[in-house]
């Protein structure tokens, strides 16, 4: 029984032990459940607050983004500027002392009299009483008197500040309104300082800006066509949010930033550039109220260091010049900015202003009233003239910057290296034909490839600029005339190089002045008229615009560059062949002397093309009734010739050909072939190459 009794007891403990390991095993699995529970819970807040925090952020870009959207709208809805927003009240803070205002409370005898208590004194124990309460009323009144007397001083000093305050600010206040009723008499009689003065204040006030935009401007006024030119600053490609949202991305537990696209950032910037300019032009008229606004001219810009160069440059990005009758008839509140800019007022936008691609500027406020422009000299040589051939490749480039300085632009060579094909950049403040251009020069002794103005072309596309030029010391062919025409392309020869210096004070020459090396052949001196030359007049219907060349062949091949005779190349370097002013009814003419005709020339051929810069979009559709006069040396009549008509898309023709037969005489052949592609096309043909 004892061992039965001992045996129970061991089991008893040790199921009690098995109760106890699976009553910490329980407490162990849930204190980890709840441990795991408040993990998740933490995990989630966590998660939550990242993804609201995000969103918080994503939000603000959203606000940002319709913000700058909406400038146009907003601006068109806040108050307008009026001189009265800046009359002063003369109405001055009333003079308020605060407690000196107030007297010094004087004390009462009664104060300090003992008060009954149901109990009465003896008559010496009450004259005692008496006595001590006049001493201690006379000790109070005394203090109280010159308390009293303290404050007024006070007072006084403190009312003689505020009236000389008050007559201050009187005296300000009232200068400051006689001078803006002077300012506004000036106004009325179109004074320019004063309207310059009061449209910068109305555009510094403007509430229509938010502080986060730039107020910079520069401004003058032309009395006689009453038009404010201004300079005003555009804000910076930074202001268009790069990123466009935010993510919180659990597996990583980060955030993701998803950037803008590059489409869409220049989109909308270019969107805040036309509606900076709309609103600058709205803020004008609209605080004109003495209307001395006829035109407005704006040229927005960007201040920021330049790529090429890393010191500090304006760009033009955006131009309008909108008249006051033209601009009231628009709903901006409705509009799209880049086409109200663009096409309603007829402005310019930079198509890729976050790439500092400037346009052409309009009028400035510079050239307001005109100016004098001071230029310097070049070195020069021995005699005076330094000889471009000889000098050295980064002086000749100094020289060429100097020139466009000269000439009133500002231009600064670029770096020897990575350069992209440009040696000068120079900006052109002039309207119209300004803007920003890329200069290649070229120090050469021949003629210069067409394949150098065909890379100047796409530099010009490249770099975004208004218009290249290429300067050289040698001379230009056909081909490159041909390539340049109608494209925003100028060729500069030696010849006329050496004209624009010496036009504009500075110096050099070409060669040996004394006769030895030129910078090109000399031509053949012009000879007179002779007896045996023939005048080709030229005559059409219809409006189209053309250019009537020559070319004298041997086959179906010009003999050389020098014998294509057009608007750049008057003549052959014969005489044989040339143009000539034009007789009604003839539109235009050439002379020609068959005789003189280089001895393996077999024929003159006739060409016509459309002229892309008087009809950039015209084609010889309209070309009809097409004739060639021959006038003798006289200027008789000895017969005319009919050619073919042009055709709808067609842009170049060859009108025919005068042919040397065996005999020596010359026969005419009709033509008739038509070139989509213009001049260049024809003269590829004949073996002209066009770059």
């Amino acid at each position: 029984m004892s061992r039965r009794s001992s045996s129970g007891l061991i089991g008893e403990w040790a199921q009690a032990q098995r109760r106890q390991q699976q009553t910490l095993q329980v407490q162990q699995r849930e204190a980890e459940r709840r441990q795991r529970t408040y993990e998740r819970e933490a995990a989630r807040d966590q998660r939550r607050h990242r993804e609201a925090e995000a969103q918080r952020r994503t939000a603000m870009l959203d606000a940002e983004v319709e913000a700058l959207q909406g400038l146009l709208v907003a601006g068109c809805r806040a108050p307008v500027f009026r001189m009265a927003g800046l009359v002063r009240s003369d109405r001055l803070e009333p003079f308020a002392p605060g407690t000196l205002a107030h007297p010094v409370p004087m004390p009462r005898i009664e104060q300090f009299q003992q008060q009954g208590d149901g109990w009465t004194l003896g008559s010496g124990q009450r004259a005692q009483a008496e006595r001590e309460a006049h001493a201690r009323y006379a000790g109070a009144w005394q203090a109280a008197h010159a308390a009293e007397g303290r404050r007024q001083q006070e007072l006084a000093a403190y009312r003689q500040q505020y009236d000389r305050w008050a007559a201050d600010r009187l005296s300000e206040v009232r200068a400051h309104n006689s001078g803006l009723a002077e300012l506004a008499a000036a106004l009325r009689g179109g004074d320019a300082e004063a309207v310059v003065e009061y449209f910068s204040a109305a555009l510094y006030a403007s509430a229509a800006w938010p502080e986060a935009l730039p107020r910079q401007v520069a401004a003058a006024y032309d009395p006689g066509a009453r038009e404010l030119v201004l300079d005003w600053e555009l804000p910076g490609y930074a202001v268009v949010p790069e990123a466009r949202s935010v993510q919180y991305l659990p597996s990583t537990g980060q955030d993701k930033v998803r950037p803008r696209p590059a489409t869409e950032r220049r989109s909308l910037y270019r969107d805040l550039l036309a509606q900076c300019m709309l609103l600058v032009v709205r803020e004008l008229y609209a605080a004109d109220e003495f209307g001395v606004l006829d035109s407005v001219a704006v040229n927005g810009f960007v201040d920021c260091p330049d790529p090429a160069t890393g010191h500090e440059a304006q760009f033009i990005l955006a131009t309008a010049k909108a008249a006051r009758t033209a601009f009231a008839g628009l709903r901006l509140e409705q509009v799209s900015a880049v086409d109200c800019l663009v096409e309603g007022v007829r402005g310019q936008l930079s198509a890729r202003p976050d790439q500092l691609t400037a346009v052409r500027p309009g009028r400035r406020p510079e050239e307001v009233g005109g100016g004098v422009v001071s230029h310097g000299g070049g070195d020069a040589g021995g005699d005076g003239e330094p000889d471009l051939f000889a000098m050295d490749p980064i002086a000749f480039e100094n020289l060429v910057a100097e020139l466009f300085r000269a000439m009133g632009m500002e231009a600064v060579t670029t770096q020897r290296s990575g350069d992209g094909g440009v040696d000068v950049e120079a900006l052109d403040p002039a309207p119209i034909r300004g803007g920003r251009i890329v200069v290649q020069v070229k120090r050469y002794r021949n003629t210069v490839p067409p394949t150098a103005v065909r890379d100047l072309y796409g530099t010009v596309q490249d770099k975004g600029a208004n218009k290249g030029v290429l300067v050289t010391t040698a001379t230009f062919g056909p081909g490159s005339y041909t390539f340049a025409n109608g494209k925003p392309l100028e060729l500069v020869p030696g010849d006329a190089l050496v004209e624009l210096l010496h036009q504009y004070g500075l110096r050099g020459r070409l060669g040996d002045a004394a006769g030895g090396v030129a910078a090109r052949r000399a031509p053949e001196p012009e000879p007179g008229p002779s007896a045996d030359h023939n005048v080709l007049g030229m005559s059409w219907s219809g409006s189209v615009a053309l250019d009537v060349c020559a070319l004298v062949c041997a086959g179906g091949r010009v003999l050389s560059e020098d014998h294509f005779v057009f608007f750049n190349n008057p003549r052959t370097p014969d005489g044989s062949v040339r143009s000539r002013a034009h007789a009604a009814p003839d539109r235009a003419a050439v002379e020609v002397s068959f005789d003189a005709l280089p001895q393996e020339a077999d024929r003159l051929v006739l060409v016509a093309a459309v002229d892309p810069e008087a009809d950039p979009h015209g084609d010889l559709a309209g070309f009809t009734d097409a004739r060639i006069r021959l006038l003798d040396a006289a200027g008789a009549e000895a017969g005319w010739l009919e050619v073919s008509d042009g055709r709808a898309g067609e842009t170049a023709l060859v009108l025919g050909s005068f042919r040397r037969r065996g005999n020596g005489d010359w026969d005419f052949v009709i033509g008739g072939k038509g070139y989509r592609g213009g001049l260049e096309d024809l003269l590829r043909e004949y073996g002209i190459e066009v770059a």
